[in-house]
């Protein structure tokens, strides 16, 4: 127990670290508990996070703050609406044409599999084969038993979505308008010892923003050069393909390694072996390079670099915890932890001496 007490008296004996200490679990606590009833505010706040870079830009150059925000505001709608109209339908028809297509893709599957064991009877056999057919089938039927549950509860769903489109837009237009508003509101009940804290908020601030608008630009970079490379050599589900190699860099390394399978397989079944076959995963993958080794170092040049091991912790571990979402912020939340960790006064490491020094004085 004394080793603790000292360990505690080190650490938390300044005010200011108890404040961010505090403020630390309070925060942790509500999102825990209401994280899933906040989650169109949580969606809110990123989303005015990412359009807060554009309305600074135009008061930097002379907009006053709610000419700035209306304007950015309305170009936030239009794209949205341009994306629901023009994307979301082409994306469905494609996913059902997928979802037809997949008998006749597994039947051909099935054809290339049965021909392993003449091929290599002392590597695979038959029974192996079969195994591995039964295995894709009850796959095959328990994804169709999820899709007739979720078109079961697609009007719970669709009422979802429809309150979501109304209430979300208000939200975002509110914390736009009324930033400092809500910010002096909050730092109204603040203790007076909170510079350490101050100093956190400010450097995940900073954070935050970057990397919200960085990962924003780099999904719609990467999924307009993949939509274009595979409309360019006429590959089928080009947009639904193309949405998923641009949604996969929210998940860094994992993502693109995964998003890989569809793409090769869905070109393999329209070519084959082929030279297009080829040519087309060339190109993919000098997409990922290009996105891994250029996009990414000039979007994210100010934000923090972490570690992949903690980056990989980080998706595990919040992902564990609030599933899609908390992949998402993975990221930011580890870079939260390295800022809090970063920021955290470290007690004097005693001099070699010091104390024998004093017993001489």
């Amino acid at each position: 127990m004394q080793v603790l007490g000292d360990w505690f008296r080190r650490h938390f004996s300044d005010p200011q670290v108890m404040v961010l200490a505090v403020s630390v679990v309070i925060i942790g606590a509500v999102v825990l508990v209401l994280g899933e009833m906040l989650l169109p505010v949580l969606a809110s706040i990123v989303i005015a996070y990412l359009l807060e870079g554009f309305v600074l830009v135009l008061e930097r150059h002379g907009w006053p703050r709610l000419a700035a925000v209306l304007l950015v505001f309305v170009l936030f709608l239009a794209f949205v609406i341009s994306v629901l109209v023009g994307v979301l339908p082409l994306v469905y028809r494609q996913v059902s044409d997928l979802v037809q297509q997949l008998p006749q893709m597994l039947a051909q599957g099935q054809h290339l599999l049965m021909a392993l064991p003449d091929r290599y009877p002392e590597l695979v056999s038959a029974a192996q084969i079969d195994a591995a057919m039964d295995a894709m089938r009850s796959e095959v039927v328990g994804y169709g038993q999820t899709l007739v549950s979720v078109s079961l509860s697609s009007l719970v769903g669709v009422i979802t979505l429809l309150v979501y489109l109304i209430l979300m837009p208000l939200l975002v237009f509110f914390f736009l308008k009324d930033k400092h508003l809500i910010l002096g509101w909050f730092r109204r009940y603040l203790p007076r010892h909170r510079a350490i804290a101050g100093t956190v908020w400010r450097d995940v601030d900073r954070q935050l923003s970057n990397y919200v608008r960085g990962k924003f630009w780099e999904i719609l970079i990467v999924w307009a050069v993949s939509f274009a490379t595979f409309t360019a050599f006429d590959l089928k589900y080009a947009m639904l393909l193309a949405l998923l190699v641009g949604l996969s860099v929210i998940i860094p390394y994992i993502g693109a390694s995964v998003v890989t399978v569809p793409v090769v397989l869905i070109a393999w079944f329209q070519w084959g072996w082929g030279a297009q076959f080829l040519w087309l995963t060339l190109s993919y993958l000098i997409i990922q390079a290009l996105d891994g080794n250029v996009l990414v170092p000039v979007l994210f040049s100010e934000v923090v670099n972490l570690h992949p091991v903690a980056i990989i912790v980080a998706i595990l571990v919040f992902g564990g915890i609030w599933g899609f979402w908390g992949v998402f912020f993975a990221i930011p939340l580890a870079t939260v932890v390295q800022a809090i960790l970063s920021a955290w006064p470290r007690p004097a490491a005693p001099r070699p001496g010091g104390d024998a020094l004093q017993r001489d004085a």
